[in-house]
């Protein structure tokens, strides 16, 4: 599998309202359920009115875009950055899926996976 590590510092947040969110950004990922409505942006474009906000994330993109009848992408990527010891906030779009490590865990994160036989750009 292909990977593209963005060149995006990330955040990943709690907004209070959809209204709060810079939908002009070049890089936002949006859940909205019951209970909250979370954010994953570049950390500039983060929002002042941002509840809780957690800094320092970084994404690899699988090359896409992915086909629906194809399974176990996320399982199979989270289990090589699980068995090293390295925590995931994970997204997915229409076309593909998103793997974010924190900061400090992405230069391990690139060995592991492109360990397992994954290309990384």
């Amino acid at each position: 599998m292909e990977l593209e590590l963005l060149p995006h510092r990330l955040t990943i947040c709690k907004v209070p309202s959809v209204k709060d969110i810079r939908t002009d950004a070049g890089f936002y990922f949006v859940g909205r359920t019951d209970a909250e409505i979370s954010l994953v942006c570049r950390t500039e474009d983060a929002p002042a009115a941002a509840g809780a906000r957690d800094d320092g994330w970084r994404a690899f993109r699988v090359r896409g875009p992915l086909d629906f009848s194809l399974t176990g992408i996320l399982s199979e990527l989270s289990g090589i950055l699980a068995r090293s010891g390295i925590g995931i906030f994970a997204v997915s779009t229409y076309d593909t899926d998103y793997i974010l490590v924190k900061e400090e865990n992405r230069e391990r994160a690139a060995e592991a996976l492109s360990g397992a036989g994954h290309a990384i750009s």
